[in-house]
């Protein structure tokens, strides 16, 4: 019995290692021209380029656990399409949503932030970076408030209620 179920592996890793197809990735949807080795000979004034209305946004002064929306709005100022790959907020409350298909010459784009401020209190600044076919390849962009936390000993009007009709939160 033990001889058969060697055969069964043996058998089982030799047709399975013997898988010649190889996958291929291509880096065709964001192609920065840009390398160690060639970054003499690549023309910076046709490549796409991010302008954007504000680079850091001021949400002022919010209660502790509101969420804020807000949009950055851009322009690609560039002569080739702009291609963002990712944005990632600098933590987890802070999450942006991009475009994600190219954005032509000329044409405009929004980043969509919503900014949680649950557990958080006092200043806050917070970076969204966005990885795109630009040189640099990144471009940071930034929100910044303050969070105001409710004081311990004050009695919230929720409680209040609740206490009155009796019924628990």
């Amino acid at each position: 019995m033990k001889q058969l179920l060697y055969v069964v592996a043996f058998s089982t890793l030799l047709f399975a290692c013997g898988n010649k197809e190889e996958s291929q990735i291509t880096s065709d949807l964001i192609n920065n021209p840009i390398t160690a080795a060639d970054s003499a000979t690549v023309d910076q004034d046709n490549l796409p380029f991010f302008e954007f209305e504000e680079e850091v946004k001021d949400f002022g002064k919010i209660t502790q656990g509101e969420s804020v929306k807000t949009v950055f709005k851009f322009r690609n100022v560039g002569k080739t399409n702009l291609i963002i790959s990712s944005a990632q907020g600098s933590c987890g409350c802070t999450v942006p949503q991009w475009p994600k298909e190219p954005i032509k010459p000329g044409e405009k784009g929004e980043i969509e932030v919503v900014f949680n401020s649950e557990g958080k209190s006092g200043l806050q600044n917070k970076t969204i970076t966005l990885v795109a076919n630009t040189i640099p390849n990144t471009k940071v962009i930034a929100l910044k408030g303050e969070i105001l936390a409710p004081s311990s000993n004050s009695v919230s009007y929720t409680h209040l209620r609740a206490h009155e009709t009796g019924r628990n939160l």
